[in-house]
């Protein structure tokens, strides 16, 4: 996904957010289409932008053994796959620094947490299980460390709340006999999950090569919830359109105001299937929110405007099943 950060050259124009459109689905080609008049590069560039993915098949390490706030027992499957990477590798020590720090999300455990299946437990009663992936490295890691072990059990449980909007209690077992319960489900990860945030001054010509003069950076996207662990900022104001207007969209399009954000670097933004979350650096400001509808990430765009500071998102959405 490609996010621009201008001033003039790929400023949105307000109307081409107006649900009365004669021509419903416009829109987005529009978008496409005006971008493209500066720059015939950004169409290739976006079709050169759609994420690879990888299979994911885990094998069992250890089977923990929880309920929700319902009563609903619930199974987490700690599995490990050779494809997921492993986190920095730091001590006991630096990992309570770092905990101790202002800035608690300097280390952060790459895993990847799969969708519920449902399963019989052993008195033949059903459960739900989930399958949650982590590095060989960093399984070996909670085996030496029962401090690793606690943090990342604590992370992946705000992890699982978060993600499936539900209440875990923290008084777990560690299953002694079975590694795993149900069957383990193979999950399809991103292998560059990270959007480019492209940024272009005032001045830069598209046709003078703005693709070679914009600065990049990579924002890691990482499936926990350790952002948790830092104050948030304010919920900032934005909008939600969708074309069509009625019945099931093409497409949906994001705008969200930042007015204390001057540059792109500090805009931190992460697309799931449903979901939009954006934060900004020093903790200005914080939006997670759901979509009604999935959509298709690997085609979706984004822009920042500096001179309105705005940010901008398209997001083509899935057809209805």
């Amino acid at each position: 996904m490609i996010v621009r950060d201008s001033n003039i050259k790929y400023t949105m124009d307000p109307s081409l957010l107006d649900s009365n459109l004669e021509d419903k689905d416009a829109l987005f080609n529009q978008l496409l289409m005006n971008a493209a008049a500066e720059d015939p590069s950004i169409l290739s560039a976006l079709n050169k932008q759609a994420i690879p993915t990888t299979q994911v098949r885990p094998v069992p390490g250890f089977c923990l053994k929880t309920k929700t706030d319902k009563n609903e027992k619930v199974f987490v499957n700690i599995c490990m796959a050779d494809n997921v990477p492993a986190p920095k590798d730091i001590s006991d020590e630096e990992l309570i620094k770092l905990l101790e720090s202002d800035d608690p999300t300097g280390y952060r455990v790459p895993m990847s947490i799969g969708e519920p299946h449902a399963e019989i437990d052993k008195s033949g009663q059903g459960c739900t299980a989930y399958d949650v992936v982590v590095s060989p490295a960093f399984m070996e890691k909670m085996k030496t460390s029962e401090l690793f072990k606690t943090f990342f059990l604590t992370v992946m449980m705000e992890g699982l709340e978060n993600k499936y909007e539900m209440l875990l209690s923290r008084e777990w077992v560690i299953l002694k006999n079975r590694r795993f319960v149900g069957t383990l489900q193979e999950q399809s990860v991103r292998t560059q999950s990270k959007p480019v945030i492209m940024e272009m001054d005032q001045s830069t010509s598209p046709s003078a090569g703005s693709q070679s003069q914009s600065q990049k950076s990579l924002i890691q996207e990482v499936s926990s919830s350790q952002e948790e662990m830092k104050s948030r900022g304010k919920e900032p104001d934005y909008r939600i359109v969708q074309e069509p207007a009625e019945g099931h969209p093409d497409f949906l399009v994001a705008e969200i105001n930042l007015p204390q954000v001057k540059v792109s670097s500090s805009i931190n933004l992460d697309l799931g299937e449903d979901r939009i979350l954006v934060q900004t650096r020093s903790n200005i400001y914080y939006l997670d929110i759901y979509l009604p509808f999935y959509i298709v990430q690997t085609e979706c765009g984004a822009q920042f405007n500096r001179k309105t500071r705005i940010l901008t998102i398209t997001m083509p959405v899935l057809p209805e099943s």
